[in-house]
């Protein structure tokens, strides 16, 4: 039923976020709780008033992986209808916290099962072009459900989710311009050598059809352990050589080796694009992706 009121309002008019504010919420509203906060403020554009969002990692300048739980974190996991986290080994935190919660009621998303991520496998799937609109999808029916249970107006309820369904669709209209950006930068530079400190925009590069090296320098460094000498000679030689084009790096995390390999490719004149493991704050999940996908075409554009 859900699946056909969501299809149904597909070709209705958009209206933002915003917009749905206005709409009159006769339950309380559905409190969702993030573990990152692009999730959070996925939440938040798809359930308008619906909903209060608390996104727990939210700060785009501290490195995600030192985040530590505190009391009030607990407070708000255990009275939230609705939580969602990355899953795949990225914020274990949050699976422990879990595994002594009382309320068998909640919803708990993980989106890398939602998504087929296994553990051990690159964990920074909010850069696959196919995670936001699955889940977006997802959160709408799961919002739609519980405050069509919970309210005592039907028809005004009716037109809360109406507001939801059509939130979807833009959202989901906007992030078509998104994955449409991406392939035409596949279009055009398919295969082109790229390497990166860390596998932050990994899935995204291999959706651009860019050529990713160096991997398992890469994986050294996201995982905090030192790469070998030989590794880290041959990662350096790639960037002297010019035999990659372009360097990503996480501007969230840097330490004394990814200094080194962005001072090694400042002197070898290798484009530099900064992308974050945290989304900024006061901007939308689709313009934070156009945002950093444009970097990466104008970084393109430069290559010799």
């Amino acid at each position: 039923m859900i699946k056909n009121i969501i299809l149904g309002f597909m070709v209705a008019g958009f209206i933002s976020t915003s917009d749905a504010v206005d709409l009159q919420v006769t339950s309380a509203p559905i409190k969702v709780v993030a573990a990152e906060n692009f999730y959070g403020e996925l939440a938040s554009e798809i359930g308008g008033n619906a909903v209060t969002v608390t996104s727990i990692i939210s700060n785009p300048d501290a490195d995600p992986h030192l985040f530590t739980t505190s009391v009030e974190v607990n407070k708000d996991i255990s009275s939230a209808q609705i939580i969602i986290y990355n899953g795949a080994d990225y914020d274990p935190w949050i699976e422990q916290m879990l595994k002594s919660m009382n309320n068998k009621n909640v919803i708990i998303i993980n989106v890398a099962d939602l998504m087929h991520i296994k553990s051990g496998m690159n964990p920074h799937i909010w850069y696959k072009p196919a995670t936001f609109p699955t889940l977006a999808k997802v959160l709408a029916a799961r919002i739609i459900s519980l405050e069509s249970s919970a309210s005592t107006d039907k028809a005004n309820s009716n037109k809360v989710n109406s507001a939801i369904t059509k939130n979807l669709a833009r959202f989901l209209q906007q992030n078509n311009r998104v994955a449409n950006e991406i392939k035409q930068i596949n279009a055009k530079y398919s295969g082109i050598k790229v390497t990166a400190t860390e596998p932050v925009f990994g899935y995204m590069a291999e959706a651009m059809g860019l050529n990713m090296q160096g991997l398992d320098f890469q994986w050294k460094i996201m995982n905090g352990t030192e790469p070998s000498p030989k590794m880290l000679a041959s990662y350096e030689a790639a960037i002297t050589s010019h035999s990659i084009k372009l360097l990503f790096y996480n501007n969230q995390v840097t330490d004394s080796v990814t200094k080194n390999i962005l001072a090694l490719a400042k002197k070898n004149a290798i484009p530099i694009v900064g992308v974050s493991e945290t989304m900024p704050h006061n901007i939308e999940i689709n313009s934070w992706l156009s945002d950093e996908i444009m970097n990466s075409k104008k970084a393109l554009a430069v290559i010799r």
